[in-house]
């Protein structure tokens, strides 16, 4: 199940069934969960872990040294779930302070040529198209969707069962159950109906975040007034979850797009 030309290092931990492909690398110190297939010409640096079952293609490179140029050679980490797919070109980048780790959930799916910056942390079941990059300490999420090309800024958080439209870009925080339309930048155009009902949010959770969603976007509040609003009429459920997002947010949220008729509409 190995190939013959590839190399790992003593100190390696390899799992049961597992596949290395020919050229890859694997250094001293990396842990390869049972049977994960790992592609040609794929790199897999110490300190980085993968979960079971996961399937990583050619040219990947997990857990090489953050593009930081204050970064100093530390113990630093890579921790990547079960069932992943990671295809061509990916790179995730390890921790940039001692001890910190950059970690992708379970179930994740990362398309050709994204990019994972240091200190990043992807939820479970998230999706990542072609060529979206991701800064430092970006953070995303539960089943959020961020489609090909994406830009998103260092430190920005992205909430749960998001879909983020191709092209754009993001500087600021974009909260839960939101979508974001293509070739634009920090504007939001309604919320992820598809998304929620996929996820099985039910129709009465769906009422709430629709309401909390208008109340916060639509309704010509501030943030204190809608926050507080927000506070006073959900105190349980996903539209609580969507005002502690916004409430604890440093970056600033995603303005509303004028498309309140969209939002009657959902």
């Amino acid at each position: 199940m190995i190939h013959k030309t590839a190399i790992i290092e003593p100190g390696a931990e390899i799992g049961k069934d597992v596949t290395v492909g020919p050229f890859s690398y694997i250094e001293g110190g990396a842990k390869v969960g049972d049977e994960c297939v790992i592609g040609p010409h794929v790199s897999v640096m110490r300190y980085t872990t993968l979960g079971t079952g996961c399937r990583v293609h050619a040219g990947a490179v997990l857990g090489d040294l953050p593009q930081d140029l204050s970064f100093k050679e530390c113990e630093s980490y890579v921790k990547i779930g079960s069932n992943c797919v990671v295809r061509e070109g990916v790179t995730v980048h390890r921790g940039t302070k001692p001890g910190t780790t950059t970690e992708i959930g379970d179930s994740c799916f990362l398309m050709a040529n994204s990019h994972f910056a240091h200190n990043v942390k992807l939820g479970n079941n998230v999706i990542v198209a072609n060529g979206a990059l991701m800064g430092g300490y970006v953070e995303v999420g539960d089943r959020a969707f961020i489609s090909a090309n994406v830009g998103i800024h260092q430190f920005v958080h992205v909430g749960r069962l998001v879909m983020v439209g191709g092209n754009s870009g993001l500087s600021k925080d974009l909260p839960p159950f939101c979508i974001v339309r293509s070739l634009t930048f920090n504007l939001v155009a309604g919320m992820n109906v598809i998304g929620m009902r996929r996820a099985g949010i039910t129709p009465e959770e769906r009422a709430q975040i629709k309401r909390a969603f208008k109340m916060f976007y639509c309704s010509g509040l501030n943030v204190k007034q809608a926050l507080e609003k927000m506070k006073s009429d959900f105190t349980s459920g996903p539209a609580q979850e969507f005002w502690q997002f916004v409430e604890q947010s440093k970056r600033g949220v995603c303005a509303m797009k004028n498309m309140e008729k969209e939002v009657e509409e959902a």
